[in-house]
């Protein structure tokens, strides 16, 4: 059974909208304009392009003449004073609350690993080799650095391993967010100044689940920002996990930085805790 004001609507489903507005004065379209503006004053019911006014109801100044309009810009372009780009250095700080500095790794002198003949070691499982470093080490095939992440997994020796400033992307921290949840020698895991995006850092962060060993892991200063749902598991992460110590990435809102800041102090209170009881044993 139809409602009753379905049945109003019936005569106006077959109208001529196009036909009613062209027949339409133009006093009767402007308080029809009127009308719109205040049922809705944003234009959110129109398509894009048609929610611009109509502002062409000045006569015009004169004929258009393209080739004198470009002639007239490139004048003004050439006789306008070029503006300093820089922002003038005064002295006064504006941030109340300002994250560690952390220094480049792009003006480091070049960096002598051997990539080929240091994955060998990793792979070998070589007890001599506790540190690695790749920072800066920019012509690493992608492969290759997912090879050390897989290398790692089985590894028992290695205890700190940085790739800052290699052009990693987010396969690339997919590949060692993978060799987190099977590795338990890391202790520390450096890949600063990267292509990773949020998609990648919360792969690393989710890995953190699966480890109990890591507790350094540094993020920060990444090609693009990586957004205030990242940084927000980032703190529940950190909240959750007792193991991680230090946490290199500067926070941009205010609310996940004291979360992560509370739980970093909560979790070295823990370690000297542990420490102190067992001196007592």
């Amino acid at each position: 059974m139809a409602l009753p004001f379905r049945k109003d609507l019936e005569k106006y489903k077959d109208l001529d909208e196009d036909e009613l507005l062209g027949n339409l004065s133009e006093t009767e379209l402007k308080q029809l304009e009127t009308v719109l503006d205040d049922l809705d004053p944003e234009n959110a019911l129109l398509p894009a392009g048609f929610r611009q006014k109509n502002q062409t109801s000045k006569s015009a100044t004169g004929p258009f003449d393209r080739e004198h309009l470009l002639s007239y810009l490139e004048k003004e372009a050439l006789e306008h004073k070029d503006r300093e780009d820089y922002v003038p250095y005064t002295g006064e700080k504006k941030d109340v609350v300002k994250g560690e500095k952390i220094p480049p790794v792009f003006d480091e002198p070049p960096n002598p690993t051997n990539v080929e003949e240091t994955l060998k070691r990793i792979k070998e499982n070589d007890a001599h080799l506790v540190e690695v470093n790749l920072n800066n080490i920019k012509n690493i095939p992608i492969p290759t650095l997912k090879d050390f992440a897989k290398a790692l997994e089985t590894n028992t020796h290695v205890k700190c391993f940085s790739l800052a400033a290699t052009r990693s992307n987010d396969p690339v921290a997919a590949a060692f967010a993978e060799m987190l949840k099977a590795n338990k020698t890391l202790k520390s895991l450096n890949v600063e100044s990267n292509f990773i995006t949020g998609a990648g850092i919360l792969a690393l962060i989710d890995a953190l689940r699966d480890n109990e060993t890591l507790a350094e892991l540094k993020i920060d200063n990444q090609r693009q920002q990586l957004g205030t749902a990242v940084e927000l598991e980032m703190a529940k992460m950190l909240e959750e996990n007792t193991n991680i110590l230090k946490f290199g990435y500067q926070f941009t809102q205010q609310g996940p930085r004291t979360r992560a800041a509370n739980a970093i102090t909560k979790n070295n209170d823990l370690v000297r805790k542990r420490r102190v009881e067992g001196d007592h044993q």
